[in-house]
């Protein structure tokens, strides 16, 4: 069986997979990020690379044979942190895109599973996606879940799928579960950005019920707390690069 990963990114789906323990025969991924790619190529060179999602009818791909097929479609104007634009942005136009392939994947096996994945965003943004997700492919299942189960970042992202899915146990990790020698890392950050080891002391724990929807607003100030969600502002909306804290 065949393993189709859409918007690939660094093959995160294929690790999933493997640590789950569901083999495949093949693995095709489609990302036209170059350094996402490079990081794939590193770790799965058995990779077989399609390029584009908008190439995806010249795909020479056995369509019959896959088994799943996996899709973290852009977010941007999805995102309640983005201007919200939806489907009348290109970007957001990849989820119908999307759709397509999902579509004639099930039309030539009917017994395939889909997931699809992006961001927690407004009710009519979620609503309008579960409704045409559901007129394009049938049953669909919706999840949300937040990362801070299974990690230490709140992560609310939501799932559509064929199959269902539970929400997973709280593990009870936190940013001290995973940071190795805190202490040496925080006097080195100090001494490059001239801080004061009393300012170091500083402490909030960012969660996901005090923000009002948007998880990027807050920073961490504690190993004893979960990280927000990180973006490429590197630590949140307005934070600057050399705040105090982890990010």
């Amino acid at each position: 069986m065949i393993y189709l990963s859409l918007f690939n990114g660094i093959s995160a789906g294929r690790l999933a997979l493997s640590r789950a323990g569901i083999k495949f025969d093949k693995y095709y991924i489609a990302e036209i990020d170059k350094f996402a790619n490079k990081v794939s190529e590193f770790h799965y060179p058995d990779n077989i690379q399609l390029g584009d999602v908008n190439d995806w009818r010249d795909w020479d791909i056995n369509w019959s044979n896959v088994g799943l097929v996996t899709a973290g479609f852009p977010c941007q104007s999805w995102s309640l942190a983005g201007k919200q634009l939806g489907d009348k942005d290109e970007r957001g136009k990849l989820f119908w895109t999307t759709l397509e392939i999902m579509s004639h994947v099930l039309e030539n096996n009917p017994d395939a599973k889909f997931m699809l994945e992006n961001v927690k965003m407004k009710k009519e943004f979620e609503e309008y996606i579960t409704l045409h997700t559901e007129r394009a492919l049938g049953y669909v299942n919706k999840t949300l879940i937040n990362s801070s189960l299974l990690s230490a970042q709140n992560r609310q992202r939501y799932y559509w799928t064929n199959f269902e899915v539970s929400q997973p146990e709280d593990e009870g990790i936190f940013l001290k579960d995973i940071i190795d020698n805190v202490n040496s890392s925080n006097r080195q950050y100090e001494k490059r950005n001239n801080i004061n080891s009393r300012q170091s002391e500083l402490i909030h724990i960012g969660n996901a019920i005090d923000i009002k929807g948007n998880e990027t607003i807050l920073r961490v100030y504690s190993t004893d707390g979960k990280s927000p969600t990180l973006s490429t502002c590197q630590g949140g909306a307005s934070a600057t690069k050399n705040s105090i804290g982890l990010q």
